[in-house]
C-alpha cells in the first residue's frame, strides 16, 4: 500500500465514524486546548514549567553573557568616572600641603606648651603627651597635668618633710639682736644650740 492508496481510502470513507475519529486525532492542536489540557493534567503543567525554567534560563544566561559586563562598565564609570592625571596630582598636592599644615599647627603647640612648661617650671619631658589638636586644649591639657604636678609634688615635699624634718625652735633672737653680738658671744650662743641638740 503506498500514499495514494491511503489518500482514496479515507476519500471513499470519509463518512465513516471510526475513520472520522482517526483524523480528528491526527489533526493540529489549538491553542485553546493546550492551554486547557496545562490546566487539567497536572503531570503536563509540571513538565511545561520546567521547559519554561530551563529556556529562561539559558536565556538569562544569554544575556549576561552579552550584555551584563557592559552595563557594570557603565555604572562603574558613573558612579566612579576616571580621574585626569592632573585631578590626580593636585588631590596629591592637596594632600601634602594640609600634612604640612598640621606638622606646622603642631610644632606650634609643642613650641608654645615648652615656653609655658619652662615658665612653670614643669618637666618638659612629657610635653608631647599634652599637646592637643588645637592651642586651647593645649593649655588646658598643660593646665591639668601643673595642677596634678603641683600637688603630687607638695604631697611627697609634706611627707619627707615628716619623716626626716626637723621643726626649728622658738628663739627670741632677732637679726637686730645678733648684729650687736660679738664674734665671741656668737660662737658660744652657737655652741650652746648645737649641745642642746
Amino acid at each position: 500500500m503506498n500514499l495514494e492508496d491511503v489518500k482514496k481510502f479515507f476519500e471513499e470513507n470519509k463518512d465513516n465514524e471510526e475513520v472520522k475519529a482517526y483524523l480528528q486525532g491526527l489533526r493540529s492542536v489549538s491553542v485553546e486546548e493546550v492551554q486547557k489540557m496545562l490546566v487539567e493534567n497536572e503531570e503536563l503543567k509540571r513538565w511545561f514549567d520546567s521547559e519554561k525554567d530551563r529556556h529562561f534560563s539559558k536565556s538569562l544566561s544569554t544575556w549576561q553573557k552579552n550584555n551584563l559586563q557592559k552595563l557594570i562598565d557603565e555604572e562603574i564609570k558613573k558612579r566612579f568616572p576616571e580621574a585626569d592625571p592632573k585631578d590626580v596630582k593636585l588631590k596629591e598636592l592637596e594632600a601634602k600641603i594640609q600634612q604640612m599644615e598640621q606638622e606646622k599647627l603642631r610644632e606650634s603647640l609643642k613650641n608654645k606648651a615648652l615656653t609655658l612648661a619652662t615658665e612653670k617650671k614643669l618637666p618638659i619631658q612629657l610635653i608631647d603627651y599634652f599637646i592637643g589638636q588645637d592651642e586651647e586644649s593645649t593649655l588646658q591639657n598643660l593646665a591639668k597635668f601643673e595642677e596634678v604636678w603641683t600637688s603630687n609634688l607638695q604631697s611627697l615635699v609634706e611627707e619627707k618633710l615628716k619623716t626626716s624634718g626637723v621643726n626649728p625652735k622658738d628663739s627670741s633672737a632677732t637679726t637686730q639682736s645678733l648684729e650687736n653680738l660679738s664674734p665671741t658671744q656668737l660662737m658660744s650662743m652657737a655652741y650652746s644650740q648645737s649641745s642642746k641638740k
